[in-house]
């Protein structure tokens, strides 16, 4: 018999464990994409709050650190992104995926395909699949409502059997994942591996400041909240008191919140208003999301930037999937990754028995 733990998954992204290390903004940076990498697992890079510029650099640093393969997570929508896409393929020699959640189409899929580089878009429901399926990706992130930032309302016990259905082509499970246990589970349902995000951002090497992640470590499963008034959607969160005074505020609120972190794109970017509005459009292009709720969620980002880049705990805010409120300790990728494989080994053979 032929080893479990290598995946369709591993065989085509060119990493050792079958684990995504996910495309977290402001915490997927070059040290911690490194060591996932490094690690056996698959990094991706999170280059939708870079700007093009910063996009080329980094890739750059990864490179240096890593002579593994790796991915980059992009929006077609934000500022700069045909410049974003051209630096990509320009490292398709080791940029071995890119990921993201509404974006390509199936030509920019087609291009990405010519040069090499497979696409592993995130989803969180049965008919953005098949969507994706249609249009051409390679692989798809499934990701139940367990999981962190925005997020559906089917648990991935439920969600990831309806798109292992619906679907042809691999599958990868997220939401709830943190350990060996779950990477043998998903195995079980038939994915191919699974995406982790809160429990890469709880390592030695996450850039997350010391006291973010110490108010991750505090926050149990009771102080995790899913809230729809930071930018409309459904967004879990750790309960800070930004998130408290946000739960307890009007749309005037929503929108002053909107109109200052907006402020702060701009400063950092560079962008005009009239380039956020049209990011903002392109966030529309489902059809499922107005306007005014997609520039709330374009300008989102801004505070989480707060508590996990500056540490500002108390005007900031923390995306967390429901798993961080029962991790209780830092480790290195290394320790992760050699972890979780250890422990599916170990499932999976009791359960060969």
């Amino acid at each position: 018999m032929g080893d479990p733990l290598h995946t369709a998954m591993v065989e085509r992204l060119g990493c050792r464990a079958p684990i995504i290390q996910t495309a977290m903004g402001w915490v997927a940076e070059p040290a911690l994409v490194v060591a996932s990498s490094n690690a056996g697992a698959f990094g991706f890079l999170g280059a939708a709050v870079m700007t093009p510029a910063e996009t080329a650099t980094k890739i750059a640093q990864v490179r240096e650190g890593t002579d593994r393969p790796f991915g980059v997570n992009f929006h077609m929508f934000q500022p700069g992104a045909a410049e974003i896409v051209e630096t990509i393929i320009a490292n398709k020699d080791q940029v071995r995926a890119v990921s993201f959640g509404r974006g390509p189409d199936a030509k920019m899929i087609a291009r990405f395909r010519d040069a090499g580089i497979l696409c592993v878009p995130t989803v969180g429901a049965v008919k953005h699949a098949q969507k994706m399926a249609q249009l051409g990706v390679d692989m798809i992130v499934v990701q139940g409502g367990e999981g962190g930032g925005h997020t559906g309302s089917v648990p991935t016990t439920v969600l990831l059997p309806q798109v292992l259905d619906a679907v042809d082509i691999p599958v990868i499970a997220a939401g709830g994942m943190a350990d060996g246990r779950g990477l043998a589970a998903a195995l079980a349902y038939g994915a191919v591996g699974i995406a982790m995000g809160t429990r890469f951002l709880l390592t030695k090497e996450s850039p997350a400041p010391d006291n973010a992640k110490a108010a991750y470590l505090r926050a149990g499963t009771d102080g995790i909240v899913l809230t729809t008034k930071i930018d409309g959607m459904p967004q879990r969160m750790v309960r800070t008191p930004l998130v408290d005074r946000i739960e307890s505020s009007g749309r005037f609120g929503m929108w002053l919140r909107a109109l200052e972190a907006g402020a702060e794109i701009k400063r950092q970017t560079g962008a005009t208003w009239l380039e956020m509005i049209r990011a903002a459009r392109g966030m529309t292009a489902h059809g499922e999301m107005p306007l005014a709720q997609a520039m709330l969620s374009a300008a989102a980002p801004m505070l989480i930037q707060k508590a996990i880049v500056h540490g500002d705990i108390e005007h900031g805010a923390m995306a967390t999937g429901v798993v961080g409120g029962r991790i209780n300790e830092i480790p290195s990728c290394q320790e992760l990754v050699d972890r979780i494989m250890a422990e599916a080994r170990a499932r999976l053979a009791a359960l060969a028995g």
